[in-house]
């Protein structure tokens, strides 16, 4: 494939930085389909394995100048790995999802890290453009080091407002058949379908989610206790039992406060979690049995949503007393919203194809939604009659808005 690329650039003496793609069969054969007369959004990975600077080289190649080096000369050292971080919902298909950034943190870089970032905290991710936030690049002596470093560094990137893909690439990269390299073009269709359901919450995952609940539980227990000034008189110690519930499943543990951190025992085992996390933090930041876990932490009403190595949870802990009485509580019903028609993403109305008291048919196109340079035509899922209309062609929409009701 070089060769060949070598061969197309100097059939038509193309002079500077470009990219050709192929295609490659499963008989390793391999097929042309387009070159990019430009660079690449994923040339940082070149550069983290060459030590080159591709930008540069560019610009003296237009300024006339030769290459410094030779093709002789262009070692490759270690391994390198590009996430690019959009503003997306997986859980959703993958479709566009912009806003403003309320919060923006990336990790920090060096060590193996690079970020290349496009936007600034309270910047407006565009619907009109691409919506890619920033790109993480992470090296690694080896492919395996390069994984965990990337993996490590997705679970420290705060990003609040628009959605974004974090979690699923994170899942990506713990995937048994990712971490074996046993890839092709049918990965995502084939391991997650129409939609990314989250990381399966066990293993290491479940230690750490458990780890961050009871010691974000504990740290604000005992803030609370001692704005209120109930530790005038004795230091506040935490119940010896609590229920764990990440998303709604249930697990006793017993937490104890000591010196250095929290101790925890789940099922026989226990493990010494050592973090500095405060409440309201956005990051819980902490050592678990020694190894080094980032946890991302959005306070919820009563509790936490967290999220860890491509999973995300709902975790809330309580005392068994609490625990039990919650348990006693009748389930909230969900509204019923198969009458509304809500608009999947934040976007702009281009053309709405029915009217008030319209018959519609199943498969029937209701509503065109321009976002991030594509329409999406929504249809009817069965048919109907059309109530009414909420919106009009030229109008902006947040996700979930309604634009229109069936009778």
């Amino acid at each position: 494939m070089g060769a060949q690329a070598v061969a197309l650039a100097g059939a038509v003496n193309y002079r500077s930085a470009g990219t050709v793609e192929f295609v490659v069969g499963p008989d390793r054969a391999f097929y042309f389909l387009e070159m990019n007369t430009r660079l690449q959004v994923e040339h940082p990975v070149t550069e983290a394995v060459t030590g080159l600077d591709l930008v540069a080289e560019m610009i003296r190649i237009a300024a006339g100048e030769p290459l410094a080096f030779t093709q002789a000369e262009v070692g490759l050292e270690g391994w390198a790995i590009e996430a690019r971080i959009y503003a997306e919902d997986p859980r959703r298909g993958f479709l566009p999802a912009p806003g403003r950034l309320i919060r923006y943190r990336p990790p920090p870089e060096g060590a193996g890290v690079r970020i290349d970032s496009g936007v600034t905290e309270g910047a407006e991710v565009s619907l009109f453009y691409d919506p890619m936030i920033a790109k993480l690049i992470s090296w690694g002596e080896t492919r395996e080091a390069a994984i965990a470093r990337v993996g490590a560094a997705l679970d420290a990137f705060v990003i609040r407002g628009p959605g974004d893909n974090l979690d699923f690439l994170a899942a990506v990269l713990r995937h048994p058949r990712f971490v074996a390299g046993d890839l092709d073009t049918d990965f995502i269709a084939r391991e997650y379908g129409a939609a990314f359901a989250g990381a399966p919450v066990e293993g290491a995952v479940r230690e750490a989610l458990i780890a961050a609940a009871v010691t974000l539980y504990l740290r604000t227990a005992e803030r609370d206790n001692r704005i209120s000034g109930r530790l005038s008189e004795a230091p506040w110690r935490p119940p010896p039992r609590l229920v764990v519930a990440l998303d709604g499943e249930s697990t006793t543990v017993e937490a104890a406060l000591t010196g250095p951190g929290v101790e925890i025992v789940e099922a026989g085992r226990r493990h010494l979690v050592v973090s500095d996390w405060q409440p309201g933090e956005a990051l819980f930041v902490a050592h678990i049995d020694g190894t080094p876990v980032t946890v991302r932490v959005r306070r919820q009403g009563a509790g936490w949503r967290l999220a860890h190595g491509g999973a995300q949870v709902f975790a809330v802990v309580r005392d068994q007393r609490a625990a039990e009485l919650a348990a006693r509580m009748p389930e909230k019903v969900a509204a019923d919203s198969a009458r509304y028609l809500l608009a999947p993403m934040p976007g702009r109305v281009v053309t709405i194809a029915v009217a008030d008291g319209q018959e519609v048919k199943a498969g029937e196109a209701l509503a065109v939604i321009d976002a991030m340079k594509m329409e999406n035509v929504l249809r009817a899922e069965r048919d109907g009659r059309i109530e009414r209309v909420h919106v009009a062609p030229g109008d902006s929409l947040g996700a979930d808005q309604v634009i229109l009701e069936f009778a």
